[in-house]
């Protein structure tokens, strides 16, 4: 009686919803890829629903303040957050006393981005591809200054999954942010590093770094000609993901809409254009599929945090 109960609950909740403003919690500064997408998303799924999509940006301690407002909110569908890959999937394994758990905490609604990073290293350096460097690796343990924005960031953890992979030691160079590990990398005083393609990208047109490779699956369409890391190292793919989660308790039907309607402001040719234009591959995938997908970027990158024995701090 009592799951019949929360059934019809669930139901009539969904057929009323939404009756008011939705929150999307940013947890992330204004001008983020995260931000550029609850305001995007948010804007198209709002003319649609008829109630508008409220962006609150809850920055701080790596994500972490934003994303705890969101799971501790009311599970009523008027909460969401835009949760990423480095917060959810790196950083509960890399940071102590995180308050919430990345799995059990949210209910997945929807995967809407993804985007990769790029094997990049100085030009003066004798490598023209993965495969040479890889094979120098190898043959020089220890040669290699390989820079990161910090131990146990997100390229720090994307790098030694590649050490795991291929199997090579090298010597870390660990700096306070992606912007100082460019200006260092681009002055030669580092050799190589792993970084977000669409950030790098500039970069690499301009000849200030080589590109060896990028870290996806599949060549990526718009840049057919870059080759991939997983042509010499099979398997290998690392990046981030962006999609919106909610309370982990909120009713099912009201996932489904949120789901729906964010796989439908996807499909939208204006909206497609300006995230593309961020260097992102667009979803329109279920929620199960998500939390899939979740789940498996979580167990990857604490297995090599494991693996290294990093402590969180």
């Amino acid at each position: 009686m009592l799951v019949a109960c929360a059934c019809v609950t669930g139901t009539a909740l969904a057929q009323k919803y939404p009756t008011k403003a939705i929150r999307i919690i940013v947890p992330q500064l204004p001008g983020d890829s995260c931000d550029t997408l609850a305001r995007v998303l948010g804007q198209k799924m709002g003319e649609h629903l008829g109630q508008q999509l409220v962006v609150d940006n809850r920055p701080g301690a790596s994500g972490t303040i934003g994303l705890a407002i969101a799971a501790q909110a009311p599970a009523d569908g008027y909460t969401i957050a835009c949760g990423q890959g480095g917060n959810m999937s790196v950083i509960p394994h890399t940071m102590k006393n995180v308050p919430f758990d990345a799995l059990k905490d949210f209910a997945p609604i929807a995967l809407v981005a993804t985007n990769y990073l790029a094997l990049v290293v100085h030009p003066a350096t004798p490598f023209k591809n993965v495969a040479e460097f890889v094979k120098y690796l190898k043959a020089n343990p220890g040669k290699v200054a390989f820079a990161t924005n910090g131990e146990g960031a997100f390229l720090h953890m994307a790098m030694e999954l590649f050490r795991s992979q291929v199997g090579f030691k090298y010597l870390h160079v660990p700096f306070k942010g992606v912007p100082q590990m460019g200006q260092e990398l681009m002055a030669g005083r580092v050799d190589a590093a792993f970084s977000s393609f669409t950030g790098m990208y500039p970069f690499i047109a301009s000849g200030r770094v080589r590109l060896l490779g990028i870290a996806k699956a599949t060549r990526a369409p718009n840049y057919p000609d870059f080759p991939t890391i997983a042509e010499t190292v099979p398997g290998f793919s690392s990046g981030g993901w962006f999609g919106f989660v909610a309370p982990a308790k909120v009713p099912k039907e009201i996932v489904a809409i949120l789901n729906r309607e964010a796989n439908a402001a996807m499909k939208l040719p204006d909206v497609r254009a300006k995230l593309e234009a961020l260097g992102l591959d667009l979803w329109t995938e279920s929620p199960e599929y998500f939390g899939d997908l979740m789940k498996s970027e979580y167990d990857k990158y604490g297995k090599v945090a494991r693996d290294i024995g990093l402590v969180p701090k």
